[in-house]
């Protein structure tokens, strides 16, 4: 079992800058794949980072591909999300998730066992 809570959202100008959290309870967290997903009011959530389980590989959406950087310190149970140049399409409730011990790489939903309860992010114009 993994309990995944994420932080670090809020209100912030275009062009700016947040770092997201994600801590992670459990001994399998430095086993398993981790993504970051996010929903917008009225629209399907998508994918927008993912990091192989030993940190090494990393995908990016092409929406954030540049401005996004995902990170992970196995010694720690905790996932980021760097988040620059932001735009106000970024604005969204932003979720971590962890995939099936030692798995490949997913950008679909499906395919993580286990999700947090999302922070939001908005950006203003």
């Amino acid at each position: 079992q993994v309990q995944l809570v994420e932080s670090g959202g809020g209100l912030v100008q275009a062009g700016g800058s947040l770092r997201l959290s994600c801590a992670a309870s459990g001994r399998t967290f430095s086993s398993r794949p981790m993504g970051w997903f996010r929903q917008a009011p009225g629209k399907e959530r998508e994918f927008v980072a993912a990091i192989s389980w030993n940190g090494i590989s990393t995908y990016y959406a092409d929406s954030v591909k540049g401005r996004f950087t995902i990170s992970r310190d196995n010694a720690k149970n905790t996932v980021y999300l760097q988040m620059n140049s932001l735009k106000p399409e970024d604005t969204a409730l932003y979720y971590c998730a962890a995939r099936p011990l030692k798995s490949g790489y997913s950008d679909d939903v499906t395919g993580y066992d286990y999700w947090g309860q999302g922070t939001q992010v908005t950006v203003s114009s």
